[in-house]
């Protein structure tokens, strides 16, 4: 019965002549063209979405988008990030990373930090109709990424209960991001899979916003007589959809006071990681950053910069090739631009509370795409043949700017530790499920040299699967030291 009740119902003559209304002072009545011929399911479903939107706050982002306020005629001051701003896993002292990783620990235990997860993208471009974080990469447990990153926070829980001495009792609630298409499937797959053993009160599923697509010249246009064509507002809408969805709220609720936000693609991500928890709140800023090295003048990433002295992200296209080549007059063979952005924050409670009162202020961007539209005179849907239209988007990082340098810390981290994504189809050879099985496997059989055991195996290139259950970050392995492993396999 339940469906019946949330049905949508159809408008009375007033709302729905207050929201034509609406719609016609904005230049865009054209999305009810079709509204007296539709059923009344339908026109229910179409006064909702509607509803949601503002038309005038629409053409208002569409414009800018469209005609960005033109650059100033002096190229932007780009820098690297101060030494004040930035330190690196690979030369800060032990002391200072066990310092970090220890402070991490405890605020864990404290159960002061929450992880954000976006989790929107489907796996369309890996041959897959699931959301990307269901996807298998082929290691020998078949552990989707969903899993792999709930056993990270399962296995941290547990290192900071033991470093407490709290027995159980901690818990670091995982906030995950879908799209309205991803939403569905990953509350289902949560479902069939109890949680990966986490608990369900302690995972909140949540969706990030949708903006009406538009056509070249301005207009909203529809998908169908009865629907607007939409497409999801960007990671950038995680600030807008924290606050509808009521994630702030719950965090206050909790006390949460530190937060780790990540991409689902990471199959290597350090899920709440201590070291990095440790090292933001020790340097009481509002946003950090991981980045990793460069790996060469011409990788196309977004860099981690201070630009006209503000962070931020330049975009590999905005860095002429020769300042892009330039060395570290510090340390000869390292680039002097290197940090790579990749998409791995720490935000401060106190800095997400006050996203109501910046959030309308960040730019959009426009992505041309070919957009299936209704044809306003006979009702078919079209799908063009080139790009008609523009999905609007934001940036996560859209907001760094709007830190003082003193507010923002960047932390250099292993790549081979800590970066591999999955973008592409098996058998590209780059950002694959190969790639990402190996970088699992390869860490692995690292850690268990490290931990004192022999690995042997026909292949050179074949690792090892370290459950995350089993060791968080090559931690906890003394039990395989003096003993021969042949890889490839998978410790539990």
């Amino acid at each position: 019965m339940a469906s019946v009740q949330n049905a949508p119902q159809e408008p009375t003559a007033q709302q729905l002549s207050e929201l034509k209304e609406k719609y016609t002072l904005a230049g865009q009545s054209q999305v009810f063209t079709f509204y007296d011929s539709l059923s009344s399911a339908e026109k229910a479903a179409l006064y909702q979405q509607l509803s949601q939107f503002d038309p005038t706050y629409i053409n208002t982002i569409a414009a800018k988008a469209l005609a960005p306020p033109q650059a100033q005629d002096a190229a932007p001051s780009l820098e690297p990030l101060p030494d004040s701003a930035r330190a690196s896993i690979m030369d800060s002292a032990p002391a200072d990373i066990d310092r970090w990783y220890s402070q991490g620990l405890d605020l864990i235990a404290a159960n002061k930090v929450a992880v954000v997860l976006m989790a929107g993208g489907q796996g369309t471009r890996l041959g897959s109709s699931e959301p990307k974080g269901c996807f298998d990469i082929g290691l020998p447990s078949a552990k989707s990424l969903f899993q792999i990153q709930a056993e990270r926070i399962r296995k941290v829980e547990q290192l900071a209960a033991k470093k407490a001495g709290t027995g159980a009792g901690v818990t670091v609630p995982w906030y995950v991001m879908t799209s309205g298409p991803t939403r569905g499937p990953t509350e289902r797959f949560f479902k069939e899979h109890n949680y990966f053993g986490l608990k369900p009160e302690n995972v909140f599923i949540f969706e990030q916003g949708v903006l009406p697509c538009i056509s070249n010249d301005g207009k909203i246009l529809l998908e169908s007589k009865a629907k607007v064509a939409v497409a999801p507002d960007g990671n950038g809408g995680l600030y807008n959809a924290l606050v509808e969805a009521k994630v702030l709220d719950d965090m206050k609720r909790r006390g949460i006071e530190h937060i780790h936000a990540y991409c689902v693609d990471n199959c290597l991500v350090k899920v709440a990681d201590p070291v990095f928890i440790g090292f933001s709140a020790s340097a009481d800023v509002d946003i950090a950053t991981k980045v990793v090295r460069k790996r060469n003048a011409t990788e196309s990433v977004g860099l981690i910069v201070s630009k006209n002295g503000r962070p931020d992200v330049v975009e590999y296209s905005e860095i002429d090739p020769q300042i892009a080549a330039e060395e570290d007059p510090q340390q000869p063979g390292v680039l002097k631009f290197r940090a790579a952005n990749i998409v791995n924050h720490y935000y401060s409670f106190r800095f997400l509370e006050s996203i109501p009162t910046w959030v309308k202020t960040l730019p959009h961007h426009v992505a041309r795409k070919k957009i299936p539209y209704a044809d306003l005179e006979s009702g078919e849907t079209i799908k063009p043949a080139k790009p008609n239209g523009i999905k609007l988007e934001q940036f996560v990082f859209d907001v760094f700017p709007k830190l003082e340098l003193s507010k923002f810390a960047c932390l250099e981290v292993r790549r081979e530790d800590e970066f591999s994504p999955l973008k592409n189809a098996r058998g590209t050879g780059e950002d694959d499920p190969d790639t990402s099985k190996h970088d699992i496997m390869a860490q692995g059989k690292r850690w268990l040299q490290a931990a004192g055991a022999t690995v042997v195996s026909e292949d050179p290139n074949a690792g090892v699967e370290v459950s995350p259950l089993l060791s968080y970050g090559g931690e906890g392995l003394e039990s395989v030291t003096g003993k021969t492993i042949t890889a490839p396999t998978l410790l539990e």
